[in-house]
């Protein structure tokens, strides 16, 4: 019986073509196995191989969709597969959003077995989850064994056409697909054994996850605001001219810390936008419709706010896993604090 032919999809940095400055790299074919692939086939045995791998950067991707995808689906149509896996992408923000798309495309174009693996706070696994197999992985390459472990018994039960089993069973995120079953016991019963597991400190899995939201408490208001500093914060990517940090245009992995002393007018020559989810026509001719410096200077001439903060934060809310959020949020929020920073205008598109 002939081994199953396995196509990988990776990205720059697993494949060990480089970090943060490579992640323009463009598509390329190799055959075998690379970097993560080895696990894989180590996983597979005698069942399966890698018979090639895809390697594209992740700002090339996310900055290319529609032709990145178009090159990547003809490499891998090309070897001819039995299956595609794409990543882990744990909680790299591109990479999952890339692995997804890939994903998504081979299963409605190429009618092929797929499955990818991410972290649950991964955009990509929001995007995907409904529309692919998306194995729940931990948030970090530490985890690549363990997601192995998950998610290469799981190809090949797609790639053999089995049937697969509930997400729980199997390992991946929940896809709203539901299956009528009986269980041994009956509600009450599995109720009880899980409070009684919660109230003893011990490990219990709901059978209903329910969200988490953050409740935060309002700040005091602020009586005197003609002697209040007051500092800009935005999502909405406003950055010097060139982009100095490249801060990425989608699942933005930093923010940008910029001076602005003495300055009074974010103009065309000197600023712009990094945001990849809007139209940047108009904050690029005038980068005040977003992060409003000018408006600022002139309620300080008025006599309206006391002053400005020297520094402004950016990133791109776009597609940004909210795990990164909430570091972005408390890293900037120290230092406005240690800044004796009054209030902070958080501006969006």
């Amino acid at each position: 019986m002939s081994k199953i032919r396995v196509v990988h999809y990776i990205n720059q940095f697993f494949a060990n073509v480089g970090g943060e400055e490579k992640a323009d790299y463009q598509p390329e074919l190799r055959e075998g196995y690379v970097g993560p692939g080895q696990a894989f086939t180590q996983s597979f045995g005698d069942d399966a191989e890698i018979v090639a791998t895809v390697v594209c950067g992740d700002s090339y991707f996310n900055e290319n969709v529609e032709s990145a995808k178009k090159t990547v689906l003809d490499m891998i149509k090309s070897q001819n597969p039995d299956l595609v896996i794409c990543g882990p992408a744990f909680n790299a923000g591109r990479y999952g959003v890339a692995c997804g798309t890939v994903a998504a495309a081979v299963k409605k174009e190429l009618n092929l077995p797929v499955l990818t693996g991410m972290y649950k706070e991964n955009p990509g696994a929001d995007m995907f989850k409904k529309e692919v197999y998306v194995v729940s992985t931990k948030n970090s390459a530490a985890g690549m064994r363990d997601a192995v472990k998950k998610m290469a018994p799981l190809a090949l039960k797609l790639a053999r056409g089995e049937e697969i089993g509930s997400s729980a069973e199997e390992g991946y995120m929940p896809n709203g697909i539901r299956k009528n079953f009986f269980e041994k016991k009956r509600g009450s019963e599995r109720a009880v054994e899980m409070l009684v597991k919660k109230l003893s400190g011990k490990e219990f899995e709901t059978e209903y996850e329910m969200p988490s939201f953050d409740r935060v408490e309002p700040g005091k208001a602020i009586t005197d605001m003609s002697h209040a500093k007051i500092a800009l914060v935005t999502s909405g990517g406003i950055v010097p001219k060139g982009n100095p940090d490249h801060i990425e245009s989608s699942s933005a992995s930093k923010y940008g810390q910029y001076d602005i002393e003495g300055v009074t007018d974010l103009t065309e020559a000197t600023y712009e936008t990094a945001h990849g989810g809007y139209d940047p026509v108009y904050a690029n001719a005038d980068a005040d419709r977003v992060l409003p410096v000018d408006v600022i200077t002139k309620f300080i001439k008025e006599g309206k706010i006391g002053s400005l903060h020297k520094y402004f934060y950016t990133t791109v809310g776009n597609g940004t896993a909210v795990a990164n959020a909430k570091r972005y949020a408390t890293e900037i929020g120290k230092k406005l604090y240690d800044d004796h920073v009054d209030a902070v205008i958080l501006t969006s598109t």
